[in-house]
């Protein structure tokens, strides 16, 4: 009864293969991933599975009985890299794919949806068993500018007054450890998000009262943010990505109040109090 992790050397893939070593025997773990090296300290069976090589794929899946179908990094490219794993999980006889996918789907309108919802319907029509993690956006997403933001004064961004309901990114492997080791979720659709919303200046004003200092929130234009961005040097495509999400933000495209994730996780998820004061120990 296999559990395989694509992705697993990834930052979503290490919590959740971490976690589920204390529910299940690491015997049962496979650690899927483009490069074997980069997986040897997780302490579980190692298979190279490319999502860009169906000749690695069908080997990787053999005798997997649960998928847990992290969604590739490069955008453009998603929906063939994960049709190709879901022909290979089709395949092998996998009995159960988990996905995890974007915060509700179809009617999101982030430029990251539209290859999301495409993995959706191929899962659907694939006849596999599936479930979908709909995971709204990772509180590191913005806690990741923490130090920047207390080295130069200021918080800066695009998303207005715009709720983000975003959760740490260990929240979002516990729900993904629950859906796999207990019973119940197939064929089901989750869509989860943090317990609490905050806008960008409420994130600011948390790290100005953790570090004492005045770090306010400056909202930009996009085209002033992806140009500060680009002085930065953040690669591409992050510089236009990360202005046009902010922007979606704003009109509430990251706010979700269900609390399924909480619930599916049995706790509440990670306050914005503990994910700030955890990015400032990393400055």
């Amino acid at each position: 009864m296999k559990i395989a992790i694509t992705g697993a050397s990834g930052q979503l893939g290490r919590l959740v293969i971490e976690r589920l070593r204390a529910k299940v025997p690491a015997s049962d773990i496979v650690a899927l991933v483009r490069t074997p090296s980069k997986a040897a300290d997780l302490g579980v069976e190692v298979r190279e599975a490319d999502y860009t090589r169906p000749d690695t794929l069908d080997k990787a899946l053999a005798g997997v009985n649960t998928l847990l179908m992290i969604s590739g990094s490069e955008i453009g490219q998603r929906v063939v890299q994960h049709r190709n794993i879901i022909d290979a999980a089709k395949n092998a006889g996998v009995k159960h794919v988990v996905y995890t996918s974007v915060l509700h789907g179809e009617r999101s309108t982030l430029s990251l949806a539209p290859e999301h919802v495409e993995t959706e319907a191929l899962l659907k029509a694939s006849g596999l068993t599936i479930t979908l993690l709909r995971n709204g956006w990772y509180t590191e997403n913005y806690t990741a500018s923490v130090g920047p933001a207390v080295a130069n004064g200021a918080f800066i961004g695009s998303a207005g007054q715009g709720k983000i309901a975003s959760a740490a990114r260990a929240d979002f492997a516990d729900a993904a450890v629950s859906v796999l080791t207990t019973a119940g979720h197939e064929g089901k659709t989750y869509e989860l998000a943090g317990d609490s919303a905050y806008t960008l200046a409420e994130l600011a004003a948390e790290i100005s009262r953790q570090t004492g200092k005045d770090i306010p929130y400056k909202d930009l234009a996009p085209a002033d943010y992806t140009a500060a961005l680009t002085a930065a040097g953040l690669p591409a495509p992050w510089p236009e990505a990360l202005p046009s999400f902010d922007v979606e933000a704003a009109k509430g495209a990251l706010f979700d109040d269900s609390r399924e994730l909480s619930k599916l996780i049995g706790r509440p998820t990670t306050s914005l109090k503990d994910s700030v004061a955890a990015a400032l120990k990393q400055v």
